[in-house]
């Protein structure tokens, strides 16, 4: 059983889905600290006048608690988001699919929860993808003390052999590689990208965009071929 454990966060970029795609089970790792200026609250955007980010407030009294108890300062703002995405893309060849396929969560939903939201949107655009893996969250399981601790912890109830994880993540385990070979669990660092290069309506283009881009620009049937790393850990 391959693993990735990971916070949620908003309209990630294509190499967030390849995660959840080369692993059989991915863990939401909301029940840890809130990170400010981070993915958790916002990502970019592109148009003809290049990047730029879309940020959801978060009032700076929850930036000390779980990413589960992080609330949205204005759920209105999520509409101007809509309107944003809409006219960011509205040329896009598939705009009319994707704008159909966000709107109930943005428009019809009042969230009070960044992570619900988050959680909410990942899942929904996982399966337009055609993504399989099933879906977890840490809040349903024990949670030991200690960073690494935790995570290998999290890795066994989950019935972990394989953990695939972010190369961010070098940092912290390096030195720690024995935990997990110790509960027979291999450590494996994802590697992103070469991805393919696909064409827009405008000549602006960049890899690590939110997905929102990638989706409005391609047919659905070939999502999963580029959001697919040219040397990807696939599933095993």
């Amino acid at each position: 059983m391959k693993v990735a454990v990971l916070q949620s966060n908003y309209i990630p970029w294509k190499g967030y889905f390849e995660l959840i795609n080369d692993v059989d089970v991915f863990c939401f790792y909301d029940e840890v600290q809130y990170t400010k200026n981070d993915w958790r609250n916002r990502n970019r955007l592109l148009n003809s006048n290049g990047l730029f980010w879309v940020s959801i407030p978060i009032n700076k009294k929850y930036t000390k608690l779980k990413i589960s108890e992080t609330k949205i300062q204005n759920p209105d703002i999520l509409k101007s988001h809509f309107k944003t995405i809409t006219q960011c893309y509205s040329k896009s060849p598939y705009s009319s699919q994707i704008l159909d396929l966000l709107s109930p969560y943005y428009l019809d939903k009042k969230w009070e929860y960044l992570s619900q939201f988050n959680q909410t949107l990942i899942k929904v655009i996982s399966k337009y993808i055609g993504i399989k893996t099933i879906f977890k969250d840490s809040s349903e399981f024990t949670l030991e003390e200690g960073r690494i601790d935790r995570l290998v912890n999290l890795n066994i109830q989950l019935k972990s052999s394989s953990y695939l994880s972010g190369p961010a993540a070098k940092g912290y385990l390096s030195g720690n590689e024995h935990l997990f070979k110790d509960n027979n669990i291999e450590l494996i660092f994802k590697s992103y990208g070469p991805y393919l290069k696909y064409k827009r309506n405008t000549s602006q283009f960049d890899h690590s965009v939110s997905i929102i881009d990638l989706l409005m620009n391609i047919p659905k049937n070939e999502l999963l071929t580029y959001i697919t790393s040219q040397n990807a850990n696939k599933k095993t």
